[in-house]
């Protein structure tokens, strides 16, 4: 069954808008769980712009399903992550400036660059996920240089499913994908742009997947539904592969 991670730096970023502690990104972390969220998921960018990072250090007091910390491996993000101790990092080639991640790692060119870093991470007990395309040489080359996982980027899914294309075709790279990764003995999980629209048909059709790592339409469909709802309905679609 795919778990479902809500990413809650959104949260963070309306609370930044206007400074102070409201809302409250630890408690939004809590009512998400108790709500039924499987997973807590943050994104500390260089300029602390939305999640911060004395916002990781209180999230680890109160996740108690699984904390997922994303981040381009910079130092001070290493640094952080490794003090922490998150149950799983998922490693991006953002920018320092980036807006949002807009691409998966080209593994096979940076092999001598991530080998280390997934070692560092690993020996602190964390497991590690690369934030990856389609392209089997670059899913293969994680698992080659010690990676547990790949999370695909869905946004050329989501994208394209919005335009009301053929599903099959559409879905078919990101199934071949976790095909190869799960031949070479990775994890799948997958994230950016799913939503209530997309999500179970990528779920039934992308198996085994072990995760959905889902922030932006979560979050903007809670202030209409209410989080507790929207939960559930996203819980719903991801439970839908079982």
């Amino acid at each position: 069954m795919t778990r479902l991670s809500v990413n809650i730096n959104k949260i963070a970023t309306l609370r930044n808008a206007r400074g102070g502690d409201t809302p409250n990104v630890v408690l939004a972390a809590r009512r998400c769980q108790e709500f039924g969220a499987e997973g807590i998921t943050v994104h500390p960018r260089p300029d602390e712009r939305h999640i911060t990072y004395q916002d990781v250090r209180d999230l680890r007091e109160v996740v108690t399903t699984e904390f997922n910390i994303e981040g381009y491996p910079s130092d001070s993000f290493l640094d952080l992550v490794c003090s922490v101790r998150p149950e799983q990092v998922t490693l991006v080639p953002d920018k320092p400036d980036a807006l949002t991640s807009d691409s998966g790692w080209a593994v096979d060119d940076r092999r001598d660059f991530l080998k280390p870093i997934i070692e560092r991470l690993k020996q602190a007990g964390i497991r590690v996920s690369l934030f990856v395309g389609t392209d089997p040489r670059h899913i293969e080359a994680a698992a080659e240089i010690g990676a547990d996982r790949v999370e695909l980027y869905t946004e050329p899914y989501a994208s394209q499913m919005a335009q009301s294309g053929d599903p099959k075709m559409i879905v078919a790279p990101f199934v071949e994908a976790a095909q190869v990764a799960h031949r070479v003995g990775l994890g799948v999980n997958a994230g950016h742009d799913l939503n209530r629209d997309n999500l179970a048909y990528f779920v039934q059709h992308v198996t085994p997947l072990d995760e959905v790592s889902i922030g932006h339409a979560l979050i903007s469909d809670a202030l209409y539904l209410g989080l507790e709802e929207t939960i559930a309905q996203y819980l719903k679609q991801a439970h839908s592969n079982s």
